[in-house]
């Protein structure tokens, strides 16, 4: 056996076929191709054979010119590849080229090439790839179109999600080395089942479950040292507001100053539930899209930036013009409302050195003949140069103004719970209902006799010791029965 190395195989010699070098060309694009070339020494092309659909009108007429003259600039050097490389006897490697077509289009076209012996003519054998072309064309735009429709999606997501955010937030300022309570609004009031009048100057840990209240601290010590907003999620106290639990929230805190005073705003939402994926999105746009109540963000030119359809129909009531195109970003919030007494100005202006404005009554109306009273509630978004403000305006009615002060409260509470349907369970909508309307009742009856318990336990129907576990369930204390403002 020999043991002589393995030496490459040299190509077969095809001088045999060079004669025949027009007949190979026909029968490659009849079986296996769409077009072949005969080229000579000297690049020139003396033969062009193509298959029953002629890859274009004019290769008949490339006869007698230089194959990298038929080609586009930018793949001439391709051309002259594969024709060096078959003159040293080689099988080319397979590349694109482009040909001239009619009407300045270009045509690509992959070639493969071979010489036929040493001294014979170049045969380049290629295929029409505009099919392929058209295939993968049609496949980048169904791509592209696939991205604009996900990013269209995550727009709208984000825009529901932030106008909920501003509809449904608690917003509570506070101070920045205390913790002690300055601000709130509605919201946040309802989420720990406090009023203003008795929280202000009570520092908000107190309202954090034991189990997360080093971690909320965190959140504020950083907030305040490094001047960066930050978020996490904790725990609020049991038996807070509405909830009988430890209720998750996702909390954020915002440095900034007011008069000389380091403060922070902490935005409190409760943490969503797992569900299926796109219900949580599905129900957010269903909420911003059904809530009676405007919800707007502006930038801090007050232009429009995002709005819900409550806001668009209060713009054309405000207008009286019933067929008037909805309103569009970048237009400004007063114009749009026609606020004449330049109220939202002064709300804005407010909201932004406090922080938050909460329930400030204003007329909007954009002729004399319409007036249309408001309730407006505001809180900064954002600090520095992205600063944005978030705004709900709810139209007063006043045909509640002959209710008792309790019963509109109550009604208004109860209203703000019917539009939680379906983003909440019916069990947990009869739960904070529940809830709501005991603690209305323990109002009334306790401040009917706010010296005498026992008495306002009768009216109850309940005995003693159980009112003082419904009080304190409630958090209420005798003779500080909350007025206007915890279910407004």
């Amino acid at each position: 056996m020999s043991n002589a190395p393995n030496r490459p195989t040299e190509p077969p010699d095809l001088g045999a076929l060079s004669e025949l070098a027009p007949q190979l060309a026909q029968t490659f694009v009849s079986i296996a191709s769409d077009i072949a070339l005969v080229i000579d020494d000297d690049g020139v092309i003396r033969n062009v054979a193509q298959g029953a659909e002629p890859l274009t009108g004019g290769a008949a007429h490339w006869v007698g010119r230089h194959w990298v003259d038929t080609v586009t600039g930018e793949t001439r050097r391709k051309v002259e590849m594969m024709l060096s490389e078959a003159r040293a006897g080689r099988v080319t490697q397979r590349r694109e080229v482009n040909h001239h077509a009619d009407g300045g289009t270009e045509i690509p076209v992959a070639y493969s090439a071979v010489r036929l012996g040493a001294k014979g003519p170049v045969l380049a054998v290629g295929r029409d790839l505009r099919s392929v072309a058209a295939i993968q064309q049609r496949f980048v735009e169904a791509q592209q179109a696939l991205e604009r429709d996900y990013w269209r999606r995550r727009q709208a997501e984000a825009r529901y999600r932030m106008l909920f955010q501003v509809a449904t937030d608690g917003v509570l300022v506070i101070d920045a080395h205390s913790y002690a309570m300055v601000e709130a609004n509605r919201a946040a009031a309802e989420l720990f089942g406090r009023v203003m009048a008795h929280w202000a100057g009570q520092s908000v840990l107190a309202s954090i479950s034991s189990v997360s209240r080093a971690a909320v601290e965190e959140l504020f010590v950083t907030a305040r040292t490094s001047g960066r907003p930050g978020e996490i999620r904790a725990l609020l106290a049991p038996g807070e507001g509405l909830a009988v639990a430890p209720v998750p929230a996702d909390l954020s805190a915002t440095p900034f100053s007011a008069d000389g005073t380091l403060l922070l705003l902490v935005r409190v939402r409760v943490a969503e539930v797992a569900a299926e994926p796109g219900s949580a999105s599905l129900r957010l746009a269903s909420f911003v899209d059904r809530t009676p109540d405007a919800v707007v963000i502006t930038d801090s030119q007050a232009r429009v930036l995002m709005s819900n359809s409550a806001f668009d129909l209060l713009c054309q009531d405000a207008a009286a013009v019933p067929g008037m195109p909805m309103p569009s970003a970048g237009q400004s919030l007063t114009q749009l409302l026609g606020d004449a007494k330049g109220s939202l100005p002064a709300i804005l202006a407010q909201a932004r050195h406090l922080g938050i404005v909460d329930q400030q009554q204003c007329t909007v109306g954009c002729h004399e003949s319409v007036a249309i009273d408001v309730e407006v509630s505001a809180a900064l978004l954002a600090e520095g140069d992205q600063e944005c403000m978030g705004l709900t305006l709810r139209r007063i009615d006043h045909r509640q103004g002959a209710m008792p002060p309790q019963v509109r409260q109550l009604a208004s509470a109860i209203d703000r719970l019917a539009a939680q349907v379906g983003l909440m369970s019916l069990g947990d909508l009869l739960r904070e209902t529940s809830e709501l309307a005991e603690r209305h009742l323990l109002e009334e009856a306790i401040a009917r006799h706010p010296s005498d318990l026992a008495q306002a336990a009768a009216l109850l129907g309940i005995a003693l010791d159980d009112l003082w576990a419904r009080m304190r369930h409630h958090r209420l204390e005798a003779g500080k029965t909350p007025g206007p403002g915890l279910l407004n």
